[in-house]
């Protein structure tokens, strides 16, 4: 345990034959749980998930692949079975240093935040090693991502390191949640939906010489429309659906002004 806190670790896995051991065996020994899915690889991940014995490891092999999102479902509802107090969600491939899981534990303890994530956008020291596509894209993503979540504050929304509270877990649907890469943009959407409060964590990127699945030209032809969706309903709950009144429309017009969710009272 984690200050008190039953702490899981999600790692969807795909084409992670090479990496995914190492990434469990350097996990902290206060993390109570791992839930490893395996999205139905085609090389050897599978494999060398069932070969570890970590007493904490479960390993879950889908038939079919589903998507990091849909393996992320996946393993969000075993971590709860499990008794999991907070789930951290890291990938499979080494680039999340697990010594920066205390970093997204400590606010959620300490300030009351329900979701925290990684921000590889807070120093400039941080961007040097990231590669100029990546750089690129992912600034736009981050401007985008701040009209359609609703949270102004928020950078970086690919980031794939983060930690969520089981309150707030509970609260999600997470049959509706993108399966694909979108994942993490939707999670910040339906976030905003139930009041989380979310928070940035700074922290640096690690690159070697893994492959990602992850392709620009893929997020230039899906995200656009998917970012447009999830503005479009996050509108629609919070000045319709939840908070229909006379003054309705003139907070629509003024709805890109910077504000904060606030803090969801079921949860604390």
């Amino acid at each position: 345990m984690y200050r008190g806190l039953n702490v899981a670790v999600a790692i969807p896995a795909y084409r992670a034959e090479s990496t995914v051991a190492g990434v469990i065996a350097t996990l902290p020994p206060f993390v109570d749980h791992v839930v490893a899915v395996d999205d139905a690889s085609p090389d050897g991940t599978g494999a060398a998930l069932d070969a570890l014995r970590d007493p904490r490891l479960t390993v879950i092999h889908h038939d079919k692949n589903r998507g990091v999102g849909g393996a992320m479902k996946t393993a969000y509802r075993r971590c709860i079975e499990l008794g999991a107090d907070v789930v951290v969600k890291m990938d499979a491939d080494g680039q999340m240093d697990p010594g920066q899981l205390t970093a997204l534990l400590d606010p959620i303890i300490d300030r009351g935040c329900d979701y925290t994530k990684g921000n590889r956008f807070y120093e400039i020291e941080f961007l040097r090693t990231m590669p100029r596509l990546r750089l690129f894209g992912n600034s736009m993503l981050s401007l985008v991502s701040k009209f359609a979540s609703g949270y102004w504050d928020v950078m970086d929304p690919t980031n794939g390191y983060t930690a969520i509270h089981r309150c707030a877990l509970a609260l999600l649907p997470l049959d509706k949640l993108d399966r694909g890469y979108f994942f993490e943009s939707d999670m910040l959407f339906r976030l905003y939906i139930i009041r989380a409060v979310v928070r940035d964590v700074p922290m640096p990127a690690r690159y070697g010489d893994e492959s990602s699945s992850l392709r620009v030209s893929r997020i230039a032809m899906a995200f656009p429309g998917k970012y447009l969706g999830a503005m479009i309903k996050r509108l629609f709950y919070a000045y319709f659906l939840r908070d229909f009144n006379a003054g309705t429309l003139q907070r629509t017009s003024a709805s890109c002004a910077n504000r904060s969710p606030s803090r969801m009272s079921t949860i604390g």
